[in-house]
Order: structure tokens, then C-alpha cells, then sequence
């Protein structure tokens, strides 16, 4: 980006920020168009509504900083100032206001809470200032636009009526997840994974690796034409509970007709009215996306596949159950899932991550243990989980 608009003003934004900006910049938290002054901030806060349309809090940006500070204090209407990123010019706001906000207030619209032990609120803390901008801006981002333009190819290239969206983690991507994705086949022509991408991630199940297991499925078990892959950047304003909200309003943006997610979750705040299940969905003003419930999936041991409760005569004794972070927590000891609860070859995917150069002599241990040409080849440490876990499924011996 050539930025004909010069300033000796700076404000300096982390990565996240300027993906925050991003979103608005390519429409995708429309109608949401730019930063919201002072008046406009404090209405969307006290009706929930920008423009006859629900919007859970008021669009902002006020970075924290002494320096960051002293230039917001001094900015006049009209004014250009630079936003940069680790020093590098990432795009210019034309100064419409700058008003002081209070940023527990803010915490307080994002995630429902001021609680300093909420993890979403520490990070934001951290990074909020006292002074807020207002004002036409652009930004140097163009991930959000190829994003934008996968999605319009894919559904060009197979002509695609009906699009449905999945946000997913998938940390990491099991059995429940794989059914799920397959029923939404069954209504769809093209299904988009938008895959969290979050910019305070741990580094167990790292994006990179994510991506790679959910690639596999699709492209070993599925009619990959109908199904992609995307990043959907996971900033602040998608941690706090207004979370589901915002994916409605983001999948609908970038062009999909119904959103899928589970009964359970969070988010959702799901209720009973009057014999009807009611969510926070059927209040809001100005969405056109279809929001579609999956049941939650569980294993029964009795049915012997993957089953929900209004499915199973069988109780919930019999079902095993598909707790993301307690399968994590065998992998982080190092112990294959079950194939029933993880695909093995991508538990083999991770496995080799997180325990890299486990094995001292891993061409012996294969040679003695697993059945084989009878020559000593190189072996990887995912095929080596693979080989392993089918010796796991003999069954002759008990």
C-alpha cells in the first residue's frame, strides 16, 4: 500500500489490533464501517443496535501506551496519523475525535466481566488504553481479502446454492467433529471451516498443525471440492461471550447462508420458553444467516457408533463422550486416543509433534514389533503410531 497521506504522528497496534481493523476494512463486521465516535460508542452500548442492526459492544480503538497517549491527547479534527506495527506503517486514520473511555467499562462490554482472573480480560487490560479514536481509516491487510476470495472461487467452481460455515478449534479434530462435518455435507453444497486461529495460542496444538490434521480428513475422506479450509484470526473482540454473535456476523459477511454450531455451546444461551428452545439468536435485529443446532454426539458403547440423545434409547452410562480437553490430556501424556475417539494417523500427527526424537533406536523398535517387508527402511515416528495402533485393534488374543 502507497500511502499518499504523510504525518509525523504515529500510533503504534499490535498485529491484533490491526487484524481487528482488518475485519472492518473488508466488511466483514458490517454494518459496522469505521470507528465509532464518542455519541455513536455510547448509544451502540446502551441499545445494542449500530444502525437498526445488533452489535454486541461499541467499535473502537484505543491502544494503551504512554507515547501512544501523548499523541491521542494531542490529535485535532482532521489530523492524519500513522498506525504502525513493530515500526512499520500498516495504514493512517483520518482523526474524526478523541475521547476518553473507561477501560473496565470496556472489559465489561466485551466479556460480561471485570474480573481480573478472566484470562480475555487480563490480555485486554494489557493492551487498553484511556484514549479512544474516531475517524476514516485504512489498513495494510490482505489475508482477510484472499480469504474473501477462496471462498467466492469455491463456491463459483461447483456453483454452490447453499454454503454453511463451521467455527472450529479442533484441539484436536475428533470423531464428533468428523460427523459433524459430514452431516452439514448432507445439507450443503460447500461447507467452510473457518479454523481459530488465536494470536495468544499455546503452542501444544499450534495453528500450523491444526490445519494440517483437518487437510488430511478432508482430503482422505470427504469430496474435497465441497469443503475448505480458512483462518478465521481469533482477536479480542471474539473471547469474550458476545463470541457466537460475531460468528454469525462474520460467516455472514464473507457469504455463507447458515452457521452450524453446537447446542452446548457457550455462547449460545440456550433456553426453554414456553416448550420451545429460544437462544440469544431470536432476539437479534438484522441477520439473514440460518443458524442451524447440532446435536452433541457421543459413542455408544451398546448402538457401537456415534450417536446424540435423541437418536439413543441407550443412557448416557452407555455414551462415551467427546471431551476436547480431556482427549488433549492423553495426548499431552503421550498415550494414543482410542480410534473410537481420534482418527489414528492424526493422532500419529501429533504425537510426533509433541514428542519429537522419542525413541533412541525407532528403526529397531519397528523392526522387532511390527510386521513388515523384512528389510530395516526408515521409518517415520507417525507411521510408527500408525503401525502401533493397529497392533492395538488385534483381536484374535484377549
Amino acid at each position: 500500500m502507497e500511502y499518499s497521506r504523510k504525518s509525523d504522528k504515529a500510533i503504534f497496534i499490535d498485529q491484533e489490533a490491526l487484524s481487528t481493523l482488518a475485519l472492518v476494512q473488508e466488511g466483514l463486521l458490517y454494518p459496522v464501517d469505521g470507528l465509532m465516535d464518542k455519541k455513536t460508542a455510547e448509544e451502540v452500548k446502551r441499545t445494542k443496535l449500530y444502525k437498526n442492526h445488533s452489535f454486541p459492544f461499541s467499535f473502537i480503538l484505543a491502544p494503551k501506551g504512554k507515547r501512544n497517549e501523548e499523541v491521542l491527547k494531542s490529535l485535532q479534527k482532521g489530523e492524519i496519523v500513522t498506525l504502525k506495527v513493530n515500526h512499520k506503517t500498516v495504514g493512517w486514520i483520518e482523526v474524526n475525535e478523541v475521547f476518553e473511555i473507561d477501560p473496565n467499562e470496556r472489559v465489561q462490554e466485551i466479556y460480561g466481566t471485570q474480573n481480573p482472573s478472566h484470562p480475555g480480560v487480563q490480555a485486554t487490560m494489557k493492551r487498553l488504553g484511556r484514549f479512544a479514536v474516531s475517524g476514516k481509516f485504512e489498513v495494510d491487510y490482505p489475508k482477510l481479502r484472499i480469504i474473501k476470495d477462496q471462498i467466492t472461487t469455491a463456491k463459483n467452481r461447483i456453483g454452490a446454492k447453499q454454503t454453511s460455515a463451521m467455527m472450529m478449534a479442533a484441539r484436536p479434530l475428533h470423531r464428533a467433529h468428523e460427523r459433524l462435518i459430514r452431516t452439514t455435507l448432507d445439507r450443503s453444497d460447500l461447507v467452510v471451516i473457518f479454523l481459530f486461529k488465536p494470536y495468544h495460542e499455546d503452542s501444544t496444538l499450534p495453528y500450523e498443525l491444526r490445519y494440517r490434521s483437518m487437510d488430511y480428513f478432508i482430503k482422505t475422506y470427504l469430496p474435497a471440492n465441497r469443503v475448505i479450509i480458512v483462518p478465521l484470526e481469533y482477536t479480542y473482540i471474539f473471547a469474550g461471550y458476545n463470541e457466537v454473535i460475531l460468528n454469525a456476523l462474520v460467516a455472514q459477511n464473507y457469504g455463507c447462508d447458515e452457521l452450524v454450531i453446537g447446542q452446548n455451546h457457550a455462547g449460545l444461551g440456550s433456553f426453554y420458553d414456553k416448550n420451545r428452545i429460544q437462544s440469544v439468536f431470536d432476539h437479534l435485529k438484522g441477520f439473514k444467516i440460518e443458524i442451524h443446532t447440532a446435536p452433541e454426539y457421543a459413542y455408544c458403547d451398546i448402538c457401537r457408533t456415534l450417536v446424540s440423545n435423541k437418536t439413543c434409547p441407550h443412557g448416557e452410562h452407555h455414551h462415551i463422550s467427546y471431551h476436547a480437553d480431556s482427549i488433549l490430556e492423553l495426548l499431552k501424556k503421550g498415550l494414543l486416543p482410542p480410534a473410537v475417539l481420534v482418527r489414528k494417523e492424526i493422532s500419529a500427527m501429533i504425537l510426533a509433534y509433541m514428542f519429537p526424537n522419542r525413541f533412541d533406536n525407532l528403526e529397531k523398535i519397528y523392526y522387532d514389533l511390527m510386521p513388515g517387508s523384512g528389510l530395516l527402511e526408515t521409518q517415520s515416528e507417525e507411521d510408527f503410531y500408525i503401525k502401533l495402533m493397529k497392533l492395538y485393534h488385534t483381536t484374535s488374543l484377549k
